[in-house]
């Protein structure tokens, strides 16, 4: 059957990511006949991810439903063995992914859904848009002009291009912090991090425990009372660092919930930069004559820039003119729940959560799931 027939009572899934895999897999099980759509292949995404990358999840509380992730890819697993689990995950559910298919638009078609693609249109009686929030790298127009090499996080590998150059890393999340610290242990000159906001700063684990199961319990627990938690936590496990820009949020859980910006979970680059190793500038704001000019108007000369200023989640094309998108281009509904607009158009691993995003997107398929059976 071809991706173009005209198919009744099919639930068509948007994306062979995380999220797509797990919605599949639980929406499958309720008997419904379920094609997964992918413009790539199976976790095509964590192909193109730095060598030196791993979840920042421990690996017990990372698995989809319905399938574990198998000890012997430790506890906090590799980005290879990652894309290794989707795969295994898609064979073992049986799941139909037509791969090299690219979804266009959703429209309406009568009572239901038809998907247009690459490959045709596809009728559906439900859609579950799950391409996720690193779908388009973003990288801001810097003023100025800048000779050296400027490369998305997207981009970056491993830092051998990168021995002897001055580097600076923009943005301040996990993976601009990995990176400066990859960079600086792979033998790069000088590098620098420019920071907008400085972030939280967590222990990946703490005597073994992983954060993570604080991020869980902040659920449950009053705001005021995380905030002094995590505040302890950062002041007990790292130096101040805020004489070398990093200083400590107030409350660090009142800021995620305003700005929903994951914390660092770290990984080394507390003690690089509280050592001299990584050095810390306020927001980029231009290039001029070979250097970076930053927010507090000084400058300094860097050979390549790794923008670390992360992804959008593009998705406009897609469903933009349906009217379930906020300012930001963000879905306002997620899992289970359905726009009045857009009733059966659903939306899986859009929502930021401390507790992991592999976890939310396992929680957002079971519940989608009882969701259909329920219908």
């Amino acid at each position: 059957m071809t991706v173009a027939a005209k198919l009744s009572g099919v639930i068509v899934v948007i994306g062979a990511g995380p999220a797509g895999l797990a919605s599949a897999a639980m929406l499958r099980q309720t008997g419904r006949d379920v094609v997964v759509l992918e413009r790539g292949a199976v976790g095509e995404a964590w192909t193109k991810r730095y060598d030196r990358l791993q979840l920042h999840t421990v690996r017990w509380l990372s698995g989809l439903p319905g399938y574990p992730m198998p000890s012997s890819f430790g506890k906090w697993p590799r980005h290879e063995r990652v894309l290794e689990y989707l795969q295994r995950y898609a064979g073992h559910h049986a799941l139909d992914v037509r791969s090299g298919v690219e979804a266009k638009r959703v429209v309406r078609g009568g009572p239901n859904w038809v998907v247009e693609t690459s490959h045709g249109e596809l009728a559906a009686e439900r859609v579950v848009v799950a391409t996720g929030h690193s779908n388009v790298p973003f990288v801001p127009d810097w003023p100025g002009e800048f000779a050296g090499d400027i490369v998305h996080s997207a981009g970056y590998r491993n830092p051998l291009p990168y021995a002897g150059h001055r580097v600076l890393v923009v943005g301040s999340g996990n993976s601009g912090a990995e990176i400066a610290v990859d960079l600086v242990e792979g033998g790069a000159g000088e590098v620098s991090l420019a920071v907008r906001t400085p972030p939280s700063i967590v222990p990946r684990d703490t005597l073994g425990v992983p954060s993570q199961l604080l991020g869980i319990a902040t659920a449950h627990l009053p705001v005021p009372v995380v905030d002094f938690t995590a505040r302890t936590i950062r002041r007990a496990r790292f130096p101040d660092l805020s004489a070398q820009g990093l200083p400590a949020p107030e409350r660090p859980y009142s800021d995620f919930l305003r700005r929903r910006v994951l914390p660092i979970l770290d990984v080394g680059l507390a003690d690089a930069v509280h050592q001299g190793r990584v050095r810390v500038h306020p927001a980029l704001e231009r290039f001029e004559n070979g250097c970076a000019l930053f927010a507090d108007g000084r400058s300094a000369p860097v050979d390549a820039v790794v923008a670390a200023t992360g992804f959008r989640a593009a998705l406009e094309p897609l469903v933009g003119h349906l009217g379930v998108l906020d300012e930001h281009g963000e879905p306002v509904v997620h899992g289970a729940r359905e726009h009045p607009a857009a009733p059966r158009l659903h939306f899986v691993g859009y929502e930021i959560t401390l507790g992991g995003l592999l976890r939310q997107v396992g929680i957002q398929a079971r519940q989608l799931a009882e969701a259909v059976t329920a219908t």
